[in-house]
């Protein structure tokens, strides 16, 4: 809506109108919960609150590096990176307000930092607490639903190689595992004991759906099933679980895996019978986008036939569609279509629970 029409008194009562009954549907759309990190899950809540405003996001406090890491080592807090791109995601606010909190700073002592990144580790000054940061940034921008660390220790990822190397910190993973040529074997986070918050056990046990994915496999995804009791807690959650599988490979990570490494990457940190669905792209893509993504050691993630038949063995659904979205040669997730999968799976829960 531009100005003329905000002096248009009949258009803005209009408008005002059609946004009140669009928030009263939103607010009765099913509750999801998703789980993860990286780009990918912040582009599947742009979708996702198109459909429900029950939206909670859990998001991985173990990145190290770029900012983030920085800010977690100059001050002492928890990386804001992957959590502010999440409330940007959710956030109802104005073009401009979003440029200034994705802007990154190019020369001086703030090169490569990100106003956002800042803005938040102010809060975390402000307030003493990282959890209060979150919530007061997040009610600034007004966010359709909740984003939450997922816990509020201090952790550190390493992963353990099938070469039997060890390789410390989030960062380091895919690219020291990069010159080694190893599987990652297993996932692990110092120290052993860490929590959730319980707003996010409150919000799993109550969820419709809890949906984990896409980010990167072992530094966004499985971190969060390390938190201690959340594979319990969401293991006994009534809701649907579902992973969405990756579109493309990860170098330094998940070199040469199929759907089925995916899902065994994340069944090998929780238990085998923890999943319900896995949501996997087939659509055909550009040539030219593929060899792009070549020349960085990244390929398609592919369903093999066999692989199908041994994660319906396992009691886990296997929904195909076609997902992807290319903007300026990136490949990321259709996020409307993605979420619209997501819905219509929580749906059918919800409609089977009332039968």
């Amino acid at each position: 809506m531009d100005k003329k029409d905000i002096l248009d008194k009949d258009i803005y009562e209009e408008y005002i109108k059609t946004k009140k009954y669009k928030e009263k549907i939103l607010s009765k759309g099913p509750k999801v919960v998703v789980i993860g990190g990286g780009t990918g899950l912040s582009v599947l809540l742009r979708g996702l609150k198109e459909y429900t405003s029950n939206i909670t996001a859990i998001v991985t406090v173990a990145d190290d590096g770029g900012g983030s890491g920085k800010l977690r080592e100059d001050l002492g807090m928890l990386p804001p990176g992957d959590i502010r791109s999440c409330i940007l995601a959710l956030a109802n606010t104005e073009p401009t307000m979003e440029k200034l909190l994705q802007y990154r700073f190019s020369e001086g002592l703030l090169k490569g930092q990100n106003f956002g990144n800042l803005f938040i580790a102010a809060m975390n000054e402000i307030y003493g607490s990282f959890e209060m940061a979150i919530k007061e940034t997040s009610n600034v921008l007004a966010v359709t639903g909740k984003v939450l660390p997922m816990t509020l220790e201090d952790v550190t990822l390493y992963a353990i190689l099938e070469n039997g190397q060890t390789i410390k910190g989030e960062s380091a993973i895919p690219l020291k595992n990069k010159e080694l040529s190893s599987r990652i074997k297993r996932i692990y986070m110092e120290p052993k004991v860490s929590y959730p918050l319980e707003e996010a056990v409150e919000a799993i046990e109550e969820a419709d759906l809890i949906v984990l994915g896409p980010g990167s496999l072992y530094t966004s995804v499985v971190p969060n099933l390390l938190v201690n009791n959340i594979v319990d807690t969401i293991y006994n959650a009534e809701g649907s679980k579902v992973y969405i599988s990756n579109v493309m490979t990860q170098p330094g990570e998940t070199d040469g895996y199929t759907v089925l490494d995916h899902v065994k990457g994340i069944l090998a940190h929780s238990r085998e019978d923890f999943l319900d669905y896995v949501i996997v792209n087939t659509e055909e893509i550009p040539k030219e986008t593929l060899n792009k993504y070549a020349s960085d050691g990244s390929e398609p993630v592919i369903l093999r036939e066999e692989d199908e038949d041994i994660l319906n063995s396992k009691g886990i659904q296997v929904i195909k569609e076609n997902l992807i979205d290319i903007k300026k040669e990136y490949i990321r997730h259709d996020s409307l279509e993605l979420s619209r999968i997501l819905i219509e799976i929580a749906k059918y829960r919800l409609n089977k629970d009332c039968v």
